[in-house]
């Protein structure tokens, strides 16, 4: 069961997320909050696998909560709820730690299967909507610096991963296992001091190696 909770100070919103989620057998919306703080203590009550996060919330918003959250122990997966995908505060909640973005005009029909790929580890951020945040941003500098570390192979693997691939489909495409893979996305992260593959993904989108 993917347990959720939803952090919206729009309580419609978190109704319609509550009545479309709950009808998937694998899906239970455990929890809600109106603003990053009650959504804080939320998560820490029910200890959900997916965190669906709003941005701009009275008190505390969205970013803040996300930063609280990543600095934890075992932080759950967050994505963020947004109106428009180019804002630059999706890009900062990106950057602290968030895996992905949903927007709010989501059809109903993909928001259960959205909420399982986020389950799973998988970025919920497509190639198109990377760069239109990267696009957007005015602070790429310094991104190509921060590959001088990274093995050729690497380097390769950090490209597939911005194209929004996963494990298995980079295995795929360089002939290796997928466990292989796995140990490269671990140890490049850690190079490039990325908290997820989202933040690694935009790194690749920055210094333009997609």
């Amino acid at each position: 069961m993917i347990r959720v909770v939803v952090v919206d100070d729009e309580p419609m919103v978190c109704k319609f997320l509550r009545t479309i989620l709950n009808t998937a057998d694998d899906v239970e919306v455990v929890a809600e909050a109106h603003d990053g703080a009650a959504g804080i203590a939320e998560i820490r009550r029910h200890r959900p696998g997916v965190v669906l996060m709003d941005l701009r919330m009275p008190g505390m918003d969205g970013i803040t909560a996300i930063e609280h959250l990543a600095g934890e122990a075992d932080p759950p997966v967050i994505v963020v709820l947004t109106t428009f995908d180019a804002d630059q505060y999706v890009l900062r909640a990106l950057r602290a730690g968030a895996s992905g973005f949903l927007v709010k005009s989501t059809p109903p029909e993909d928001l259960i299967g959205l909420v399982r790929v986020a389950s799973e580890g998988h970025t919920v951020l497509s190639p198109a909507a990377a760069r239109r945040l990267v696009a957007a941003s005015s602070d790429s500098s310094g991104a190509r610096e921060r590959l001088a570390d990274l093995t050729p192979r690497e380097v390769e693997v950090l490209k597939l991963l911005g194209e929004g691939l996963s494990n298995a489909q980079i295995a795929g495409r360089l002939f290796l296992a997928e466990a292989t893979i796995k140990g490269y996305v671990s140890r490049m992260l850690d190079k490039l001091g990325c908290a997820n593959r989202t933040q690694a993904g935009l790194l690749a989108h920055e210094a333009g190696l997609v």
